[in-house]
């Protein structure tokens, strides 16, 4: 059972609000509610994140399969991408995208809808997607499934990007922590390789692409 906000640490407490770093909607506040297992992407890795892809997504499509505040799908949105959808299967994160979606005139651009990330996934077709942005709960039995469907899902020059308590290398993906190998074999079979990887805090972000076929 977790503590009212008022009995955490501060150092433990989620931030009230964070904000859009670059492009259209650039310095734009979002509100982050007090939710069970709500914990938005930190300004400084979405900061890094978009520096790795560029800062420049015109044209590009994207999903945000576990969108929460939709900070990590609203920063595509706003940095120039054609299609973004924001998956989140709880109502009360739902109504608030939906508001957000709202009052920034992104209804054209950006469509929220309920549902299970993974599952969503799974009925995408094909190679459709240019990015992918899985910042799931941090329950193990859930990276290997949606990593699974987002390779499928993901263009052949995409992205995704994995947001997780540990690095990949460090049992991931695989049960075995101490094969290291395991984790670059599992992402191998999916046709995918890291490219970046930063740790900010308890938070190991990835950058990953597919592998073009040999």
């Amino acid at each position: 059972m977790s503590e009212p906000a008022s009995r955490r640490p501060v150092a433990a407490r989620r931030p009230a609000e964070i904000r859009i770093i670059g492009g259209r909607w650039k310095r734009t506040r979002l509100a982050v509610p007090d939710l069970p297992g709500l914990r938005p992407t930190p300004d400084r890795v979405r900061e890094t994140l978009f520096n790795w892809l560029g800062q420049d997504l015109t044209g590009w499509r994207c999903l945000d399969a576990f969108a929460g505040t939709g900070a990590l799908g609203l920063e595509a949105a706003s940095r120039g991408a054609a299609a973004v959808r924001l998956v989140e299967n709880q109502p009360p994160l739902r109504v608030r995208l939906q508001q957000t979606v709202q009052r920034l005139d992104a209804t054209q651009v950006v469509q929220v809808e309920g549902g299970d990330g993974v599952a969503v996934l799974r009925r995408q077709a094909p190679a459709s997607l240019d990015l992918i942005l899985l910042d799931p709960p941090f329950d193990a039995r859930l990276f290997a499934p949606a990593l699974q469907a987002a390779a499928r899902a993901c263009a052949e020059s995409g992205w995704i990007y994995l947001e997780a308590p540990r690095a990949c290398g460090q049992g991931l993906l695989q049960p075995d922590p101490a094969d290291g190998d395991a984790d670059a074999d599992a992402l191998a079979s999916l046709g995918l390789e890291l490219h970046r990887h930063l740790r900010a805090g308890a938070v190991h972000a990835h950058l990953l692409r597919r592998v073009p076929p040999r």
